[in-house]
């Protein structure tokens, strides 16, 4: 059983009190601290539990091993990122605005959670299948979207999926190196420059 399946049976567990579900939130969030922090293998469940402030033997009330809140929390920032999007992007028909909103949407999300690219990456180590998923997913709904897109006319035809995975790649390296390497959000002629690029790259309506 992979660490994704693992999580999937695990989530059935979770709390239904309000001050369990912020224990275990208080959790996920020192996890992610940690882990980005110093990586998955020197990490400790005690420095997960000291920095979320909770005793030990609490963590095990919500996961049962380190490995089992590494793949809950890479699952969870996903749903959080994609829920983000969606909701800024929710009403726009544009897609080059929706485009747009979202790398504005995804850098603000890294800007909060940079700690989510060192883990995603580790997760290629700890669990491939988990670190797989965790981009099959968001494309699978990214291409979705450019598919709708083609169909309108918006974009020109292709593969929706290829084409996901380019932009998503695009909003990974400039995040990454602004984002991540300068600690600030990418200026608006960096956006602009980026922008220019899809444009070009996604075609359509002249």
């Amino acid at each position: 059983m992979s660490d994704i399946e693992r999580a999937q049976r695990h989530r059935s567990r979770r709390p239904v009190s309000a001050r369990g579900q912020r224990t275990r939130q208080k959790l996920l969030d020192a996890a992610e601290a940690v882990f980005g922090r110093k990586g998955y293998h020197a990490a400790s469940i005690t420095d997960i539990t000291r920095r979320a402030g909770v005793a030990q033997g609490t963590f095990y009330l919500y996961f049962p091993s380190k490995r089992a809140i590494f793949a809950e929390l890479v699952r969870e920032r996903s749903r959080a990122l994609r829920y983000a999007i969606r909701q800024a992007t929710a009403g726009l028909a544009d897609r080059l605005e929706i485009e747009r909103v979202g790398l504005l949407t995804f850098f603000d999300f890294i800007r909060k959670h940079e700690g989510i690219y060192r883990i995603v990456n580790q997760a290629e180590f700890v669990d491939r299948r988990l670190f797989q998923w965790y981009y099959r997913h968001f494309a699978k709904g990214y291409a979705a979207g450019l598919r709708a897109a083609m169909e309108s006319g918006q974009i020109d035809p292709g593969h929706s999926e290829v084409l996901a995975y380019c932009l998503m790649g695009i909003a990974d390296f400039i995040g990454m190196r602004y984002v991540l390497w300068d600690g600030s959000s990418p200026s608006s002629e960096v956006v602009e420059q980026v922008m220019a690029f899809i444009r070009k790259g996604l075609g359509g309506p002249r």
